[in-house]
């Protein structure tokens, strides 16, 4: 993922080509005029510059979260990357509080009547929070796994 982001700070567009798949899918989440990353990916010589501070792993998705000092705009990226380290999807978040969460199906008790073993049961567990934004009034959302 550094590489990634130093590719796209420096515009090195072979790199970056080689890092993303070709049918590259894209999620956006913020105002339009902040849709950087869709403006660097498709040769825009915007003067941004992405800045990232933290990274975070959990299997094929990587969290990436950064703040711009000179747009004063705090951003997350969440890439899926293949085992051969190709990006294949990336979900951008502009102003954006983040929480990933791992959802998982717990089963319900046996000793429950029929009608409540049809129910399942869903366990909700934060694995990463974005901290860039938490002095700003900004939206959240849940990206779950």
């Amino acid at each position: 993922m550094r590489t990634l982001y130093e590719a796209l700070n420096s515009r090195d567009v072979e790199k970056v080509h080689r890092l993303l798949a070709p049918d590259l899918e894209w999620w956006f989440h913020g105002p339009p005029s902040h849709q950087h990353l869709m403006r660097l990916l498709t040769g825009s010589t915007e003067p941004f510059a992405f800045v990232p501070l933290t990274f975070a792993a959990f299997g094929s998705l990587v969290i990436v979260e950064g703040y711009n000092k000179e747009r004063s705009v705090c951003w997350v990226h969440a890439w899926t990357v293949t085992d051969y380290g190709i990006i294949t999807k990336v979900r951008e978040y502009f102003n954006t509080s983040l929480t990933v969460a791992r959802l998982a199906n717990s089963e319900p008790d046996e000793g429950g009547s029929a009608s409540q073993s049809s129910v399942d049961v869903v366990n909700c567990q934060s694995v990463w929070r974005s901290k860039l934004c938490d002095d700003k009034s900004v939206p959240g959302l849940v990206l779950a796994l």
